[in-house]
Formats: C-alpha cells, structure tokens, sequence
C-alpha cells in the first residue's frame, strides 16, 4: 500500500483546507484509512479514520464538527476537508492505512509523508 498526502498549507484562523491522500495498491474495501497530525516535540495523534469502503467514520474529540473524512472512488483518494481551523490544528498531518480500523488508530502498518497545515491566529 502506498500514500501520498497533499493539500498543507497556510491559512488564517477560521479558515478552511482540504486535504488529500492518494492510495494505491492492495486495498480491499474493509481496510481503513486515517489521518493522523503531529507537532514537534508531541506525539502523533489520532485526527479521523474511514473504510475504505466509505463507511464507518470515527473522529478525534478535538476535531469532530469541523473536519470530515470523505473517500473519493473515482480519483483513489482520501480527503479530510477542515473547516473552522484554529492556531492549534497547526501541525504535519500522515495519511495511514491498516486492514483493520482499530489497529488503524493505535498502530497503522502504512504512513505516508506529511503535509504541513499552519493556520496562522
């Protein structure tokens, strides 16, 4: 399985992005694909998660209500589009993706590379 994040950026508080993570390879609609975020000096952390097959959707606390995780069939993509952004979302953000959603969340087996989100106050 292989993933490639897209989509960081800078933008003001209060403002929006939209992320992407392409994935190709081995992938059978149960395998479940994630996001993760992490600043220097913190653990990655948990942002969203889905089934490949579309289904099943589990957020993290600090991000349910603004961002949403969608699969795009067409294009093999997974997005996460983020809304209401705040200096604290600033952060890497990793695609990951595991046969199974929660090994997902607690140990994926694929990473991608990082795209850098800084929401400026």
């Amino acid at each position: 399985v292989q993933l490639q994040a897209s989509g960081g950026g800078l933008v003001q508080a209060g403002g929006s992005l939209r992320l992407s993570c392409a994935a190709s390879g081995r992938i059978s609609s149960g395998y479940a694909i994630g996001w993760f975020r992490q600043v220097p000096g913190k653990e990655r952390e948990f942002v969203a998660a889905i089934r490949w097959s579309g289904g099943s959707t589990h957020y993290s606390d600090s991000v349910k209500g603004r961002f949403t995780i969608s699969v795009d069939n067409t294009k093999n993509t997974v997005d996460l589009q983020m809304i209401s952004l705040k200096p604290e979302d600033t952060a890497v953000y990793y695609c990951a993706a595991d046969p199974g959603l929660y090994d997902l969340e607690t140990s994926p087996g694929y990473w991608g590379q990082g795209t850098l989100v800084t929401v400026s106050s």
